[in-house]
């Protein structure tokens, strides 16, 4: 699988990227970008990449 890739833009130089984990009737893993709106991706918990998995 390719991954998809974003061209940096002119723009805010101070995003900021956070990561959190919703309860609820399954658990989902939540990344957003806080600055900008509707900026956020979600997967089920048991999908998402443990940090080992990211080094």
């Amino acid at each position: 699988m390719e991954s998809d890739t974003v061209v940096q833009t002119a723009g805010e130089a101070d995003s900021e990227v956070m990561a959190a984990i919703e309860d609820g009737s399954r658990e989902e893993f939540i990344l957003a970008d806080i600055n900008t709106d509707d900026a956020f991706v979600t997967m089920p918990l048991e999908e998402a990449a443990s940090l080992p998995a990211w080094r």
